[in-house]
């Protein structure tokens, strides 16, 4: 038996699965976030590893024999999250989520005077408002008492490996993210040390995602239920993880994420950066490497439509409504385009001030043709890391599709002409749960490798073809979105500062 632990940034969630890869039981704990000042997220990491405990336990006291049969642990986890602990290990101050935007002076800072060219040089990556890197200036020049006191830094999921083990260890998909890993060589950046003032030694022991990190605690495995040789296997990121989930794994190999953001995700063997940098090369969980893009606000922007704007409209009705009525409306929604920047954008326009618009809006248009065009504008969003894949000569064999949003049956098919290719839809309801569960086999011998394990565990159930038609139409209205943002640039900046 293994655990696979997913550290949202709402709740965790928490599954067991045998040998043969099939999920035995689930268990899930919300936890709050805090949101003390405009653009700021924060959470307390103790109120994650209650979480993670609550957990756990509760899955060991449903399943009484459980517990002395699990061999290995892995974990998925939010991203960029900047954990400060002091030299006894407790932690300094509330963690700086991933989705928190208050660094935009320091991003500022090591993009325009720093460079981005160096930047990409030492990390394969700019400096983006979410990712740790900037946070720890942050800290630095806000906070200097406790910037004093820091003697570790570490992501989200690794305090839970902490308090496991009492070990400081990360993983290179992970470590990633933070604008300080040399994704190149898998090692942190000397370079970027130095123009951060990070000491090496606040920094953990990176290994990779699926490698053997540390064994549990004796009294935690006591107090969870567990046995004592429980090990702990390194993990990954949440998109790195959530990958391994949907078996993109292996060159040529695309995964589409449609949750509350939006991710294309293509796996590679060699490592690579976009000349401009508008997608994320990261370290994979397999060995390998990444490339990423990310729009901020993907099905978000649906929940947003329907439980804000149409709140007047039944709870347990209001998406079945709307999606019915804009199945009615033809492709291209007669010439009615949506901008999906909600909380800004990340790629591949990296612009906290950009925001949502629609565009072509005439009195024949109804309330669902504002519908469609949301989800035709996320899809559009989401064309857009695809061509930049595309663009880089990255192979594109086959398109995987997970999140919430592949629920709307209307939005896949949508989705699959936008792209005009068809989308593939495997067994991954627990997503990046499994993918950490995959990970702990593989640390554990189960399977020779990552490759192995995803080629025996994962299987596509449905595919979606695009429509030809549509498709055409979709290619039209495409090119004229693309030209949205450019246009709308320097409003966005006059907006930002009234």
């Amino acid at each position: 038996m293994y655990l696979g632990i997913d550290l949202g940034t709402s709740s965790v969630k928490v599954i067991v699965v045998d040998e043969k890869g099939t999920i035995i039981d689930s268990a899930s704990s919300k936890y709050p976030i805090s949101y003390p000042k405009p653009l700021w997220s924060e959470q307390n990491p103790e109120d994650w590893w209650e979480g993670t405990k609550d957990a756990i336990k509760r899955i060991i006291e449903k399943n009484k024999t459980i517990g002395e049969q699990i061999k290995g642990i892995s974990f998925s986890g939010q991203m960029h999250g900047l954990v400060l602990l002091d030299e006894n290990g407790d932690v300094l101050r509330p963690a700086i989520l991933w989705n928190d935007g208050r660094t935009q002076k320091q991003c500022d800072y090591l993009n325009n005077v720093i460079g981005r060219e160096k930047l990409s040089q030492y990390t394969g990556n700019i400096a983006l408002s979410g990712f740790t890197g900037p946070k720890v200036l942050w800290v630095k020049e806000n906070e200097p008492e406790i910037f004093s006191k820091i003697a570790h830094i570490l992501l989200p999921k690794d305090y839970i490996r902490y308090k496991l083990t009492g070990d400081y260890k990360i993983d290179v998909a992970d470590a990633s993210g933070t604008l300080f890993f040399d994704v190149k060589n898998k090692a942190w950046s000397k370079e970027m040390l130095e123009i951060l003032n990070i000491q090496p030694s606040w920094l953990p022991e990176v290994y990779e995602c699926y490698e053997l990190t540390g064994v549990i605690k004796t009294e935690i495995a006591k107090e969870l239920g567990l046995n004592e040789n429980v090990k702990i296997i390194g993990g990954g990121g949440d998109q790195a993880v959530g990958a391994v989930g949907t078996g993109t794994v292996s060159d040529g190999i695309v995964s589409v994420a449609l949750g509350t953001s939006g991710v294309v995700f293509a796996s590679s063997a060699k490592y690579e950066v976009d000349k401009q940098n508008r997608l994320h090369s990261f370290n994979h969980a397999n060995g390998g490497f990444t490339q990423m893009g990310v729009m901020l606000s993907a099905a978000y922007c649906l929940q947003w439509w329907a439980e804000e704007v149409n709140k007047d409209i039944e709870t347990d009705k209001v998406y079945k409504i709307l999606t019915d009525e804009a199945a009615k409306i033809p492709a291209g929604s007669e010439g009615l385009i949506f901008l999906p920047y909600l909380t800004g954008e990340r790629t591949p326009h990296a612009d906290v001030n950009a925001t949502g618009v629609f565009i072509g809006l005439k009195p024949i248009h109804t309330r669902g043709h504002m519908t469609r065009a949301i989800l035709e504008g996320v899809s559009y969003g989401l064309r857009d890391s695809l061509e930049i894949v595309k663009d880089m000569q990255i192979p594109i064999n086959e398109i995987r599709i997970t999140g919430g949003g592949i629920r709307n049956e209307l939005w896949a098919q949508i989705l699959a002409s936008v792209f005009n290719q068809e989308l593939h839809i495997v067994e991954a309801s627990e997503g990046p749960a499994y993918g950490a569960a995959i990970l702990a086999m593989v640390g554990c011998g189960q399977f020779p490798s990552v490759e192995a394990a995803c080629s025996e565990l994962i299987k596509v159930t449905k595919t979606v073809k695009p429509l030809t038609d549509d498709a055409k139409v979709y290619d039209k209205y495409y090119s004229i979105f693309k030209k949205g943002y450019s246009q709308l640039k320097n409003l966005y900046q006059e907006l930002s500062i009234l």
